[in-house]
């Protein structure tokens, strides 16, 4: 099961990141789980200095900015075969 956290402080970018994983979940029939993290204290202990942020399963893969969904797929596929 991936687990997917959104990090940011719920800003229009970070909605959208968060919606685009859902997405992504959906459409490639993954097992996923999407988490947003908003709570600004804890963004330095995840390792996250711009937002938004994207980790899947301990994994920081993406930091200030919002990749294409078809590199998102990609990502998370790619994370999904590792568990």
């Amino acid at each position: 099961m991936l687990h997917i956290k959104v990090v940011g402080p719920g800003c229009a970018n970070c909605e959208k990141l968060a919606k685009l994983c859902q997405e992504v979940v959906i459409e490639n029939e993954l097992e996923g789980q999407v988490e947003k993290v908003t709570d600004r204290n804890r963004f330095a202990e995840l390792g996250v200095m711009l937002t938004p942020a994207l980790i899947v399963n301990g994994t920081m893969l993406s930091s200030g900015k919002i990749p294409t969904k078809h590199t998102l797929a990609h990502w998370l596929a790619e994370q999904a075969e590792k568990v």
